[in-house]
This record gives C-alpha cells, structure tokens and sequence, in this order.
C-alpha cells in the first residue's frame, strides 16, 4: 500500500463490531467489544491429561469460519489503529527515514562484481552487476517488475564459476516456498530452467557451469501448501537446459525424513562436501562425493551426531571445517581425507577466549568472526601450506562496538567485502584489502538524522539463578533516568541465534518518540558458544524467561523506565518469548508486541517445519517434555481475569514456518481471558505475507507504524 491509500484495515469487511473511544488521557483506553470466537469440544490426552483446544478450528486458515473470524479481527484493530492520532506522524517519519539507499555486502565471481541495493523506498531489494569493481553497475534482476504488488522476493541466488550465469530463488507472498530460475548474466535474459517446490536450500554451480546441485521436497497435496509437514528432503543435481523431472538424485535418506541436506563445492571443484542437518539442531553430519570420479558414490565423512561442523575450505583432500567439538566457543580443525579418522584430525585454529561465529577462507587467509560480549571482533591468519600451520596476521580495525558480517570470496582473491552497523550506525559497506589489512568505505549510506544525539551502552545483569547476562541499551543522548521514559525490551534466546547490534529505523523513531531500547543477549543464543545455547533449550528453557524478566526489573530498578510504560516485543522463538513473558508476570509489563510467534507448545511440530524445533523445546508426544512444555505454552497458560498488558499480536496469512493459527488461537484466548476492563487485545493480520522474509517495504512500514502508534496510544506519547 502506497501512503495516502487507506488502511489495509478499513478494506475489510464482515462481522460487525462495536468500538467506542475516550482519547482524553493515556489511562482512558477504548472499550472494545473483540469478535466472538467459538468453542469447539476439543479434548486431547497428553499422558493421561486432559487438554481442551477449543479454538482448534482456527488452525484451518481455508475455512469459511476462520476467514470471517480474520476479516472482524482486522476490522477491529484497523479501527482502533486508525484512530491514533500519532499514527501519521509515526508513519510519515518511518516513511522519510527508511528512504535510504542500502547495500548487500558484494562478492566477485569470474572478475564480475554482484551485489543487492535498494534504492529507498522500493518494495523488493535489486540484483545487481558490474564488470568489474569499479565499473559502472546495471540491473541484473529486479523483482519489484515481478508484481504489482511487490510481494514477489529475491529469496536466494548463487553466481557460476566464470560469473556468466545466475541461479536464483523466487519467494512469493512470504513463502518459505521457491522457484528456482536462471539467468544469463552478460545478456540479462532469462533462461527456461524452472524448478519447483524448493525449501531451505542453496544452489552449489559445478566449476564447469553445467549446473548446479539444490534439496528440495516433494509437491505437497492440495491445500497443504502453507501448514503440511515439510519432511524427506532430498539432494539433486539440475543440469542445465534440461526438466525438473530429469534431475539427478544424488542422495535421500528414507530412513531419516528428518534429514536436511545442503551442498557445497569445494574451491577447486574437486568434491561436493554435504551438510546434513537433524532439524534445527547444531549437531551434524558431514558426507562428500568426489566430482572428478564419474559414478563416485557418497561416502560418511563424520557419521554421528556428535557436534556441528561447518565445511570451509579445502587445501587439496585437506578440508577445513569449524566445529564446536572439544571447543564450546569453536574451532578450525583439517580433515584429510586419506587419513580421515578422528585421531588424525589436526587443529588448525584453536578455540579463542571468544566465541567463533563464522570462518571464510580468502587469499589464503582465515578471516575469523568473533563475538566478544556480542559485539563484532574479526582476525585473520594466514595459512602455510608448507607449515601445515596458520600465521597469526592482523584484526581488522572496525569503526566501534557493532556487527561485521561478509568477507566472502576464493582463494585467488585478494580483496574481500565486508558490512558494519550498530545501533546508531547504518549498514556501511567495506573493502578490505587482504594484503595491507586496510579497510576503506566502499558504499556508505546516509540517513536523515545525528548518530551523535544517542548513546549506547552495555550492562550487565543478573538473572534468578545468578548468571550474568549482557544487555545493551540506547536511548536519546542526556535522558534523565527517572523513571518517566517508555523503554522497549527486545528479546530472542534460542536455536543458537546471536543478538548483536544493528541499525533499525523502528528502533530509532521509538528513540525519537523519547523511548528506551534494550536488549539481551539471553541464553538459548549462541554469543558464549555451545553451554549458553543448551543453558536455555529443553528443560532449562525457563533461563530465557527468566533472563529476560531479570532484563525487565534491572530496568526498572534503575529507573530507566516503570512497569506501566514497560513493552516487550520479539518475534518467532521471541514470541514465544514474549507470550511466556506476559502469562508468567502480567505485571511487569504495560504492553506487549508478540509476533508471528510459537505460543502452542503442545502442537508446534505439526505444521510444515515445526517438527525440526524439537532440539530446542522438545516435544509434547514425551511425557516428560509436555510437562516443561505445558508449564511455559502462552496459549495454555491463559486465565480468566487475569490483567494481561494490551497487546497487539502480528502474523501474516501466508506464514508457513510459525502458522498464523498460533497467533489467531492466542488472540482468541487471550481475549476472552482479559478482564471487560482491561487494556486492549488485538490481532493484525497481514494479508499476503508469512514470517518475514521478503515482506514489501510498503507493507514493513505499515507494520511497523502500526506497532508503534500502539505504543504510544498506550503510553500517551505524541510521536516522533
């Protein structure tokens, strides 16, 4: 939606609602009267108890009854949404702000330069090419000329050998979904490869530009698209200017349907080095095939499920890998293939006092991304073939406490590409000369406001069981801690994510609206390594929730903020943590932002990947998981009269990694448990988008207006 169209709230029409106001003061909320919602007789037994799931018919998004209950949702926040004064202003400010030009971190294949930009304010990011570093950029692929709508995304692409070629992935409305398509890079046209039904996969160009290998799953059934069970993924390789239906099979496990696989080329072409991966846990296998055999078979390489191991590089049938065995916080060991068993593994670069998240290979060299605290270090060591050793080289000086990512490329080159941001900092991209180790500003963008009018700073605080927890917080330059600011308290702890700083235009207007942002880094992430992410899965999930409730009370104690003007937001695995957050200590908090979140932890598993989240929260099929998972679920968790802080749930209709029926079923629960007086509860449903990625840029800042506008109805702020 473009600005000055209306709400894509007040296009809906359906069940009628009643909605009255009083906008005199901040106290004074609107009464609403929320859309009812059935009671199905709905019992489950979970190991001899009785569940009810009244609202189980939510979880059809394709029925008539669950359409109607969406279409009087919307009706209902568009009209309390729309009637915030602040609204325009917030939008309007978000509007100016994210007009901004914004660069993917570039990579060199075949002498040609390739990266993604968005001009501003366009719906979709652009591929682009350039001949050369230095040559004038064009267009290579633009999907903004793919819809009219702009809910056609750039979901993945990978670049041939020679740089002639491009594979890309197409995400439609959301989907975790995409066609795969070629295009030839000198000339732009399209070539007609197609294939279909592909999910969580990259493509991997043999170095003779013959094709590429990609996973995928079989077509789902007929109305299974968005919610049936993603399972037996199986490994191809696609040769070019040939079907689909012709593709080579290279591996499947029908033993294993809980087997993912994801390829990669060596350097020099010479083995197909396999990632298979067990769900979402970071434990997993390494097979490999050698390219130059014809007929050669895949052969177990690391056969058990003992710790992960992420491929690098490889020196001839040396290959390098990181991994967390014997090194919690990760290391770079070599495996030779002649000699592969575990005893003749060498370490290449030992574990560091921080935690190692990434590791490429470039010009010879090692670049290391570190988390010191959770915020960016990057080494580099330069390997000696001869030595079997590294050399210790240089750090790559960075412009202050923030995130690094990129410093992609091959061996040959001798420059790398790099991006830093922080919380006042947008994305500025680098190049980093690999042999003097200087780094100079290659696309710098620039932004209508002073870095220099905020600080951030970084505390630390200690949770129930005495575990010192991270936090950064950033607000306006000289706020007054006495306890008058709104603060906002961003969370995630889980699947071994790291939180780290970045540049976010809702974050800054909420700073400009006079508000505080926080964030932990929680356990359940992986910014101390492997013992922070297992201290908060399974049966120590808890330690998110208490970490982040230890969050919540530091900042209040230190008068950042009080209880009253005190939001959460978070989304995925953070709106679980937000739902559990809220259900636990209602009264802590004064609103709540849960988006597209896993609130019904009895029954995640059984829609499209959910299954593959077991490492992290386990499963309520075992008894003794349901009982963890029972005490914590949002949705069951839930009692009549209990004063919940407002919240505004966000999903989308075309979510098929977190279903939208986790947010409608909490909605609906969460409405009928609030008290008649009690601030309000509202559910906003996008229409044509899923968990995030590739969401237009016009229906981002619509989201985003919206979430704050409710903030500052709630807290009586004025806007921006």
């Amino acid at each position: 939606m473009k600005p000055g169209t209306v709400s894509w709230a007040r296009r809906v029409t359906g069940i009628a609602f009643a909605l009255s106001f009083s906008m005199s003061t901040p106290a004074a909320e609107p009464k609403l009267t929320y859309p009812p919602a059935r009671h199905a007789e709905q019992v489950d037994d979970y190991h001899g108890e009785k569940i009810a799931d009244p609202f189980r018919w939510l979880e059809d998004d394709n029925s008539d009854e669950t359409k109607a209950w969406v279409t009087a949702q919307n009706q209902v926040a568009g009209a309390f949404l729309d009637a915030i004064p602040a609204r325009s202003k917030i939008r309007d400010r978000l509007t100016k702000l994210w007009n901004y030009e914004r660069f993917g971190v570039p990579f060199l294949q075949g002498g040609r330069l390739f990266y993604t930009r968005n001009s501003g304010l366009q719906n979709q990011r652009v591929l682009y090419t350039a001949d050369a570093r230095d040559a004038e950029p064009r267009v290579l692929l633009d999907p903004n000329v793919l819809s009219p709508d702009g809910t056609v995304a750039l979901a993945g692409y990978s670049v041939s050998e020679d740089g002639t070629l491009l594979a890309y992935g197409l995400s439609r409305a959301g989907s975790d979904w995409e066609d795969w398509h070629v295009r030839d890079v000198v000339s732009g046209t399209a070539r007609p490869d197609l294939l279909e039904w592909v999910k969580f996969s990259n493509a991997a160009w043999k170095k003779d530009g013959s094709g590429f290998f990609y996973s995928r799953y079989a077509a789902p059934r007929a109305g299974e698209e968005k919610k049936g069970v993603n399972e037996f993924q199986k490994l191809y390789f696609h040769k070019l200017g040939t079907k689909q239906a012709e593709d080579t099979l290279i591996y499947e496990r029908r033993d294993h349907p809980d087997w993912g696989f994801g390829a990669t080329v060596t350097d020099d072409g010479r083995y197909l080095v396999i990632h298979v991966s067990k769900g979402t846990d970071p434990k997993n296998l390494i097979f490999y095939k050698d390219l130059a055999s014809p007929g050669s078979r895949v052969i177990d390489l690391i056969a058990d499920f003992r710790a992960a191991f992420s491929f690098i590089d490889n020196d001839g049938p040396l290959l390098f890998f990181e991994t967390d065995l014997d090194a919690p916080r990760s290391r770079v060991i070599g495996i030779d293939l002649r000699q592969p068993a575990p005893a003749q593994w060498q370490e290449i670069i030992p574990q560091a006092a921080e935690s190692l998240q990434g590791v490429s290979f470039v010009s010879g060299q090692f670049i290391c991304r570190y988390l010191r605290d959770a915020h960016s270090v990057v080494r580099t060591l330069e390997w000696s073939a001869k030595l079997s050793r590294v050399l210790p080289k240089w750090e790559v000086s960075l412009p202050g406490l923030g995130t690094a990512e990129g410093f992609a490329g091959q061996r040959d080159d001798t420059e790398t590409f790099y991006s830093f941001t922080s919380f006042t900092a947008p994305g500025s991209i680098y190049r980093l000369d690999l042999e003097t180790g200087k780094s100079t500003v290659f696309r710098e963008p620039r932004v209508d406001f002073s870095p220099a009018a905020y600080v951030t700073r970084q505390v630390f605080i200690h949770s129930k069981d005495g575990t010192r927890v991270p936090m950064f917080i950033t607000h306006r330059r000289g706020l007054a801690l006495d306890g008058s600011a709104p603060a906002l308290l961003y969370g995630y702890g889980g699947f071994n994510v790291s939180l780290t700083p970045t540049f976010s235009v809702t974050d800054l207007v909420w700073m400009e609206m006079g508000g505080v942002f926080a964030m932990p880094n929680l356990r359940g992430g992986g910014e101390y390594g492997t013992p922070w992410h297992e201290a908060g899965i399974l049966a120590r999930k808890q330690n998110v929730f208490d970490d982040f409730i230890a969050a919540a009370e530091w900042l209040v104690e230190n008068k950042y903020t009080t209880r009253e003007r005190l939001a959460i937001q978070g989304g995925s695995n953070g709106g679980l943590l937000v739902g559990a957050c809220m259900t636990q200590r209602p009264e802590l908090f004064g609103a709540a932002l849960p988006a597209v979140g896993v609130l019904d932890m009895l029954r995640f598993h059984k829609f499209t990947i959910g299954w593959a989240w077991k490492s992290d929260y386990g499963s309520a099929e075992n008894a003794d998981d349901f009982r963890i998972l029972r005490a914590y679920s949002p949705l069951h968790n839930l009692r009549p009269g209990v004063r919940y802080p407002a919240t505004l749930i966000t999903t989308g209709d075309h979510d098929d990694r977190v279903v939208p029926a986790h947010s409608f079923k909490f909605a609906a629960r969460l409405q009928e448990c609030q008290p008649p007086d009690g601030p309000p509860v509202l559910i906003r449903i996008e229409t044509k988008a899923g968990h995030g990625s590739g969401k237009p840029m016009n229906k981002v800042i619509d989201e985003k207006a919206d979430q704050l506008s409710f903030l500052a109805r709630i807290f009586g702020l004025k806007g921006p």
